[in-house]
């Protein structure tokens, strides 16, 4: 076996450096030769191919997109030499959205430059910070028109104001003049306006370690936030920072588009950054691909409490054992060291649901705990606490807070890694 497919996926040729890992498949196009399944593909500028060694023959290989699209390439392996497999995804918007596109969060180059004919959705709601008003031939425009958002950073919230009964306060009063403040502990922040290409269609915040790229510095606590409004709209960001020292990116979409969501988390993490948006497409099989360092994440202190709480969700979706595991105690140690962090106490429950003979009162403690502590980082902390809440039907603790939970969730994009609430739909 000396033939070699050499498997990477191009972004923006220009602009910043894009580096990220997606999965992959190699196929045997006449089932005779070698087939790999979950491939990694380094993807970016002009990333180092991944070699695999193959048989000798004709191949399909495949590219699995964060957004759940596949893209297929043939290929020949020759005895003897090393075959290129290129995907090409050059045709960001912008240069500097090249990440977000790999992610699925926006649309091609032609959507945004000059396009005719681009396919709307049903709902005016949907994939839209504002739905734009119908014209007087009872048609949708294909933008917002002449729309801007506002940001503001809150990087120290209140712990009270983490709670079911105040995020829900929020929606049932469209009066309340800010959201910011109300949520906020130290002064919120507006974010200055980016001056990149895009910036009026597609803003695009960052956040680093020290805070938003614009504008470093300030308090900051244990929970941020970042409140987008446009038009009357508003929606509530949940910011997974810190990351580590990858830099965290928000999106805001203001135009009306059939893909990827209104406002869209992504984080800049090289190996992590596609799992988590596997994750929240449901396909944990394929995130767990790149959560392989999961067990080492928690087998200590993790400098990433974060990383670690995706990790163990994508571990506890795909490990199905019922019997004790090497990680369990690390799910206690991630529910017990980080109070802040409702996941934690989510994670810890609902394994505790899924195990025969164990202690389903403290499994309901541990659920009533979680709830106690605040909205969840991860959006499908919320799913899996509503229906850990629901397996005790009978006790009036969990059906109260379970009512919570899934008026919340209505709310809730739930097609994001991160709970992003949409408080208020404007209309342009």
């Amino acid at each position: 076996m000396t033939a070699t497919l050499a498997v990477r996926l191009l972004l923006s040729p220009a602009g910043e450096f894009n580096e990220a890992v997606i999965v992959g498949d190699i196929r045997s196009a006449d089932l005779q030769g070698t087939s790999l399944r979950n491939i990694r593909i380094p993807c970016g500028r002009s990333p180092e191919p991944a070699p695999y060694p193959v048989d000798p023959g004709r191949y399909v290989v495949s590219a699995t997109l964060p957004s759940g699209m596949v893209l297929t390439k043939d290929a020949e392996a020759v005895d003897g030499r090393s075959a290129p497999v290129d995907f090409d995804m050059t045709d960001s918007p912008y240069e500097t959205h090249a990440w977000q596109y790999l992610m699925g969060n926006i649309e091609p180059e032609r959507v945004y430059h000059g396009a005719t004919g681009v396919p709307l959705p049903e709902s005016v709601a949907s994939r839209s910070m504002v739905a734009p008003a119908v014209g007087e031939d009872g048609v949708l425009p294909e933008s917002v028109g002449d729309v801007s958002a506002r940001a503001t950073w809150v990087g120290d919230s209140r712990p009270e104001r983490w709670s079911y009964a105040s995020m829900l306060a929020l929606e049932q009063d469209p009066a309340r003049p800010s959201v910011a403040p109300f949520i906020a502990r130290s002064a919120p922040r507006p974010l200055p306006a980016s001056a990149e290409r895009g910036a009026d269609v597609t803003p695009l915040y960052r956040f680093g370690p020290d805070g938003p790229a614009l504008a470093p510095g300030g308090p900051v606590g244990e929970r941020q936030f970042l409140v987008v409004e446009a038009a009357g709209a508003v929606r509530l960001v949940t910011l997974p920072l810190p990351w580590g020292t990858s830099d965290v990116e928000v999106l805001v979409n203001l135009r009306q588009s059939p893909t990827g969501s209104a406002v869209a988390v992504a984080v800049r993490d090289p190996q992590l950054g596609a799992g988590l948006a596997y994750m929240a497409q449901g396909a944990l099989d394929t995130a767990a691909q790149l959560f392989t360092d999961v067990g080492k994440a928690l087998h200590s202190d993790p400098e990433n409490p974060l990383a670690a709480t995706a990790g163990s969700y994508v571990l506890l979706g795909t490990d199905h054992r019922t019997d004790e595991t090497y990680w369990d105690p690390w799910l206690r140690l991630l529910a017990d060291r980080y109070p802040w962090l409702s996941d934690g106490a989510i994670l810890r429950a609902v394994r505790q649901l899924r195990r025969p003979g164990a202690d389903r009162k403290e499994a309901r403690d541990g659920l009533i705990e979680a709830f106690d502590r605040g909205i969840p980082f991860y959006t499908l902390g919320l799913t899996w606490l509503a229906d850990g809440l629901a397996a005790f039907p009978d006790d009036p603790a969990c059906a109260s807070r379970l009512d919570q939970v899934r008026r919340l969730s209505w709310l809730a994009d739930m097609r994001e890694p991160f709970l992003i609430l949409d408080l208020r739909q404007g209309s342009a």
